[in-house]
């Protein structure tokens, strides 16, 4: 018998008295389950860890009492800039189980805190959706390549953390990273990257490519500057990419594109190559459907709000990407919107078998240019293409 992945193990709320309604939602074990019982617990749940953060955090209450438009499950809005600048704790120092940024070496840092059940509800979350798109093998071994930072001493970056997390679903018989530790910081090593994927072409398991898509797509142009012929990676290779083109916009191609280059030169089908959406701010897993679209799953819930008056937009209206989730006691964090200009759709309208809501990233907000995790890795890329 497949032993169970540990990251789908029950994890218990840190009150079950208080957040009952919470670990029910939490427990719902089909990622993308839809429908009035849903919408109930979820709107039930999301009373409660408004309570629990009005109980534990001025900064909410505040917030709450000051009667701000443009709330949803009556939690006011939250810029994620806001964790930038300010740690809004609503645990104890004691209770921090870990501690992420969302930065690299340069850059505003967002500082965010989770207790045992927030980060391990958010794990368990990716979990289920990789069990959903049976991508959980333990009987299969894989060889990596991580485009993302090698492990150094003290990082904390949300991307190495997820990216390394994610190596969980599938026994590792090799593991390269893009971004290699120099002891004095990371330096991106596409050389290193070619040769691993000749390598790993040339081996009979699968292989899983995690991480910014920027880092894959500049391996595949020094691919070809170098002359080497498309080659094909072991079937059930699976892409994984995360991150975006921040820092390097001008030089991003359509994703249809990237995965169709992908294809071409590594062998690796559409549906096997699929992208994501998360931030340390808000941790719940967006993946792609084989039909290359972000559903929300059952945990969260999705809004795009107008970028003059916050007001909710209908769908296929673009704006303020907001995600609502009341998984989080760590932090009041559970309604935030995002420097992302989004647009929501219907489920009908994606034509996989998922029925949830689906949204489109169009590029970040604003005209200064936000700098995070992908930014100060886009730095690492200078000169290498």
């Amino acid at each position: 018998m497949t032993p169970l992945n540990p990251h789908l193990a029950p994890v218990t709320v840190p009150d079950v008295a208080i957040l009952a309604r919470l670990q029910q939602l939490c427990d719902l074990s089909d990622p993308y389950t839809c429908g009035p019982a849903e919408e109930d617990l979820f709107t039930r749940a999301m009373a409660e860890i408004n309570a629990w953060h009005r109980d534990r955090s001025p900064f909410f209450r505040d917030l709450q009492d000051a009667g701000l438009p443009g709330i949803s499950y009556e939690a006011p809005l939250v810029h994620a800039n806001f964790f930038k600048r300010h740690e809004v704790l609503s645990i104890s120092r004691d209770d921090v189980h870990l501690h992420l940024t969302s930065s690299g070496t340069t850059g505003q840092k967002s500082q965010m805190f989770f207790d045992e059940w927030t980060i391990r509800s958010a794990q368990r979350m990716v979990a289920r959706i990789f069990d959903h798109n049976g991508w959980i093998t333990p009987d299969q071994p894989v060889n990596y390549l991580l485009y993302s930072y090698e492990p150094a001493r003290d990082i904390r970056l949300g991307t190495s953390f997820t990216d390394n997390y994610l190596c969980d679903f599938a026994p590792a018989r090799q593991v390269e990273y893009a971004l290699r530790d120099t002891g004095n910081g990371h330096e991106f090593d596409p050389f290193g990257c070619v040769a691993a994927l000749r390598r790993f072409a040339e081996d009979d398991v699968p292989v899983r490519i995690l991480g910014f898509p920027a880092f894959l797509w500049f391996t595949l142009e020094r691919m070809r500057a170098m002359g080497v012929p498309p080659m094909r990676l072991p079937e059930d290779s699976l892409i994984i990419l995360g991150g975006g083109w921040k820092g390097h916009a001008e030089r991003a191609i359509a994703k249809h594109d990237l995965y169709a280059r992908i294809t071409e030169q590594l062998g690796v089908p559409s549906e096997r190559i699929r992208d994501t959406f998360g931030s340390v701010e808000h941790c719940v897993p967006y993946i792609e459907c084989a039909h290359h679209n972000l559903h929300a799953p059952v945990w969260s819930r999705v809004f795009i709000r107008s970028t003059r008056t916050l007001e909710v937009l209908p769908y296929g209206e673009r704006g303020y990407l907001h995600l609502v989730s009341p998984y989080i006691t760590s932090v009041p964090a559970q309604s935030v919107v995002m420097g992302d200009l989004a647009s929501l759709h219907p489920g009908q309208e994606c034509g996989c078998e998922l029925t949830t809501p689906w949204f489109t990233i169009h590029g970040r907000a604003g005209v200064t240019r936000n700098r995070n995790c992908a930014v100060a890795a886009a730095e690492l890329m200078k000169g290498m293409s």
